[in-house]
């Protein structure tokens, strides 16, 4: 029998794609395909630019070295990858930071609104499109086998209350952002306080009643016998899942250390902190998709524990001939770097659940920033780091292009998750298709 198309195969049949994890594999339907290996991303935020020089390989290709700003990720040079020469094109109300942080994982422009940026910038409001972090969300939502108690989680490190479009890079939809959640003991109370939720531990067979038994007239008393089997496989999942829940994590939840306000001089123990939940989360699978926003665009964060007592915004702000500022700003952004090289640590020492190497196998970590640079407030080659692995992509290199829309970055994440969408964000930004890294 020749193999049919599963897409073709559910509107022929009249089935939603809901029910495809249970029906590929049988012999009688010709639907057999191969499991895809689990994926993880996870996009990590810092802000108000970068320090050039500093910060990108002089070297393409393979044979690169590695500046002083990324200099903590020296152990996973062979499995990095950095991005020199994207642009976020996004053009349209609002000014550079707010643009920057707002289209940065949207690719679309911002609303109108009545939120004044600086300089002469036209009043903008929230970005018009959902970001790649939570169309790649809903993707894995998408299917029974991807499915996760969550989704996706957005963390903050030192991001606070404010809520305007430079504190907010992740997006639901058009007008719809999403909070990252700043205080860790709120974010363990989520993962581990309401573990027993029925809405979130809703059965996945219930909707698929009538379409398992229509699938059944169509299969093989053999292949009738297997469904049945997963069926049941499934229903007793759920079962233990909800009778059990706050027993159910693979590894325990991580104890925190009491009594850290989310204040300034605490970003350091946060931080740590907000990895370890992050880590867990994945271990025992309540997500898929994570994002990790340190402070925020424009954000004025002093870095005491540097011995830097300069506002890391008013610092960017700086010319290139003050060496002083250049120093502090490099110092500021290797912080950064080494809190990537903690989680990628922590990663890369969590065996995959199922076997097949460490959860960093599975795992595509995205640094990025709303700017360029930041006294310049450039949109063009945005700092992009991606380390890890799971997306198929051709790791350990320096690229260089020449100011590519960085929707073509979105559109190669996409694909690499298996996600063929054909534009993300402003269609007329994608043109070339996806960004080749394989």
């Amino acid at each position: 029998m020749t193999p049919l198309h599963r897409r073709e195969f559910l509107r022929q049949a009249g089935l939603s794609a809901a029910v495809l994890p249970f029906i590929v594999g049988l012999p009688s339907l010709a639907l057999a395909a191969p499991t895809r290996p689990r994926q993880r991303l996870i996009v990590v935020f810092s802000p108000n630019g970068t320090i050039p020089p500093a910060f990108w390989p002089d070297e393409t290709g393979r044979d690169f070295q590695l500046k002083e700003i990324l200099s903590p990720l020296a152990p996973y040079r062979d499995r990095m990858l950095t991005l020199h020469g994207l642009s976020n094109k996004v053009r349209g109300d609002g000014d550079g930071h707010m643009r920057g942080m707002s289209c940065l994982l949207t690719g679309i422009e911002l609303l109108p609104g009545n939120i004044q940026g600086g300089g002469k910038s036209i009043p903008a409001g929230w970005a018009s499109g959902i970001s790649i972090d939570q169309e790649l969300k809903n993707f894995f939502q998408g299917r029974a086998e991807t499915r996760t108690r969550f989704g996706s989680l957005e963390f903050g490190v030192g991001v606070q209350d404010r809520a305007d479009p430079w504190t907010r890079m992740s997006y639901a939809g058009s007008g719809q952002p999403v909070a990252p959640i700043s205080d860790p003991y709120q974010m363990h109370e989520k993962l581990y306080g309401q573990l027993k939720d029925r809405e979130s531990l809703r059965s996945v067979l219930d909707p698929l009643k009538a379409e398992l038994a229509k699938v059944r007239t169509m299969i093989s008393a053999e292949d009738r016998r297997v469904l049945e089997q997963h069926e049941a496989l499934v229903r007793q999942l759920e079962r233990e899942i909800a009778t059990n829940a706050d027993q159910s994590l693979r590894v325990a939840a991580p104890d925190l250390e009491r009594g850290i306000a989310d204040q300034n001089d605490n970003v350091p123990r946060l931080s740590r902190m907000q990895i370890d939940l992050l880590v867990n989360s994945f271990v025992n699978d309540m997500a898929r998709v994570a994002t990790l926003q340190y402070t925020k665009s424009v954000g004025g964060a002093r870095m005491n524990w540097l011995d830097i007592t300069d506002g890391h915004h008013g610092l960017s702000h700086e010319p290139d001939t003050d060496e002083a500022a250049q120093k502090k700003l490099i110092k500021i952004n290797t912080w950064f770097a080494g809190e990537i090289r903690y989680l990628a640590d922590r990663l890369a020492a969590s065996p995959e659940p199922g076997g097949g190497g460490s959860m960093l196998d599975h795992t595509l970590i995205v640094w990025t920033n709303e700017l360029g640079k930041g006294n310049s407030h450039t949109l063009d080659n945005i700092p992009f780091v991606l380390l890890g692995g799971g997306f198929g992509f051709d790791m350990g290199r320096a690229l260089k292009f020449d100011k590519i829309p960085h929707n073509r970055l979105h559109l190669a994440l996409a694909h690499g998750a298996g996600h063929r969408i054909e534009t993300f964000g402003k269609r007329e930004l994608c043109s070339g298709g996806p960004l080749a890294l394989v």
